[in-house]
């Protein structure tokens, strides 16, 4: 069993030929509410993905929580761990362009009282120092996924709490506390993030320095598609699969959720990227987050739809 531990938002999404620039005003030709947040992105993309996922977060008493509770059973999460709590859930107000790149501002909403309290009714972790606990229908939880739309006290709750595979996207980008990545396995940062993180702008260089502080990283490359590199000396490229892109929205998301999918199920590291590289490559076909991901069957056909050439693409 796969545990995400994260945000819940609507999605507010503008279509636009051009973002607008400060202080101006531009024409957009379509709009779309979509449940989205990283958590519940995380979620959807793994359940899809074959996973078998709960979740725990909080969604408002409005309208929203009732659709984005909705939206996760509909796809196969287990929501017994998703409070809802008095006032509005979470929103993201997204500016997508066309040719698919993006900008997101995001408003907490019923996320921000998420707390440490709630890490700790996570069921299916192993505590560290403890005895596991069984997690829905007895399975033991086999990953965490976190990312950082949360408060941090909650986050590092939840990592410390559990001593098996934790996955961390760190989005969006904030300090990390060294508490956090010492609970921490597995980083997945985009290459703007691990920048960010590191002050390196060469992904590669910027893997080399994470790891100095987790034992495995994945840095994806948007088209590029993703390198990875471990404390074990293991380092891998997985070059991206030519696609026109609709809409880059929670691509990263669906990598994750599909990465974590596959390494729960015992793949190779290299197997694991090329499954979730395959999950990105359809996600950015179709417009939205959570719509936009993929399921089992359509990621097997699109692995198995020939391979890139290793080294394409590279940067």
């Amino acid at each position: 069993m796969i545990t995400v531990f994260g945000s819940a938002n609507m999605d507010l999404v503008a279509y636009v030929e051009r973002a607008p620039e400060l202080g101006q005003t531009v024409s957009g030709r379509e709009f779309r509410t979509i449940c989205g947040g990283k958590g519940a992105n995380q979620a959807i993309a793994s359940a899809l993905a074959g996973g078998d996922v709960r979740f725990v977060g909080a969604v408002g008493s409005d309208g929203f929580g009732a659709e984005l509770r909705e939206a996760l059973g509909r796809a196969g999460v287990d929501t017994a761990g998703l409070r809802t709590v008095p006032g509005p859930s979470g929103i993201a107000h997204i500016v997508v362009e066309d040719g698919g790149a993006n900008s997101i501002i995001v408003v907490p909403g019923a996320n921000g009282e998420v707390s440490a309290a709630d890490a700790r009714t996570i069921s299916g972790t192993t505590p560290r120092g403890g005895s596991a606990e069984p997690g829905a229908a007895g399975r033991p939880t086999d990953a965490l996924l976190l990312q950082l739309e949360l408060p941090m006290p909650a986050v590092v709750a939840a990592a410390r709490a559990f001593s098996g595979l934790v996955v961390l996207t760190p989005a969006p980008v904030v300090p990390l506390p060294r508490e956090l990545l010492d609970a921490v396995r597995l980083l997945l940062p985009n290459e703007h993030e691990a920048a960010a993180i590191t002050g390196l702008t060469a992904p590669e260089e910027a893997l080399e320095a994470l790891l100095a502080l987790v034992p495995e990283v994945v840095v994806t490359l948007g088209a590029d598609g993703a390198i990875y590199g471990s404390r074990d000396g293991s380092r891998l490229r997985v070059p991206g699969r030519p696609v026109d892109a609709i809409d880059t929205t929670a691509a990263g998301d669906t990598f994750a959720g599909a990465f974590t999918v596959a390494r729960t199920e015992g793949r190779t590291a290299k197997e694991a990227l090329e499954f979730a590289t395959a999950a990105a490559a359809l996600s950015v076909r179709r417009p939205g987050a959570s719509t936009s991901m993929p399921t089992r069957a359509e990621i097997d056909a699109e692995a198995r739809r020939g391979r890139p050439e290793a080294g394409r693409g590279s940067r």
